[in-house]
């Protein structure tokens, strides 16, 4: 008889991760085109992903954006209280990494690479490096 290992099936990681990004973009007051720029979709597509039951496959790229999300979500809430946690995104930084621009703003004009330093800018701000 042959050995077959039976695998279960992953958790759904990408449904986990909309769910996240969504409710992160709602904590942050993102608008539509916000949302969607951060996770590069259209908005017609934004809309259908953050629902339920969402059927399509999200590129590694899009995955890893939410991932640094979320992560950068964290970073926040640890380091600042509300509502600085939750505005800072939408409020004109002079750090670093944006001159003057909104995080968002930057994020979504940078895209993955600038994700990712933002939440690195992050994760230093509250010693996490």
């Amino acid at each position: 008889m042959e050995n077959l290992v039976m695998e279960r099936p992953a958790p759904d990681r990408q449904a986990v991760a909309l769910k996240a990004f969504a409710r992160i973009a709602e904590a942050w007051s993102l608008t539509l085109r916000e949302a969607a720029g951060l996770a590069d979709m259209s908005e017609s597509t934004w809309k259908r992903a953050k629902k339920p039951g969402y059927a399509g496959d999200l590129t590694q790229d899009q995955m890893l954006r939410l991932s640094a999300l979320v992560g950068l979500f964290k970073s926040l809430e640890l380091y600042f209280n509300e509502p600085i946690s939750r505005d800072w995104v939408k409020l004109p930084n002079s750090g670093p990494e944006f001159d003057g621009a909104r995080p968002v703003d930057a994020m979504i004009s940078g895209g993955l690479p600038k994700i990712l330093r933002v939440r690195a800018y992050a994760d230093a701000l509250r010693g996490g490096m």
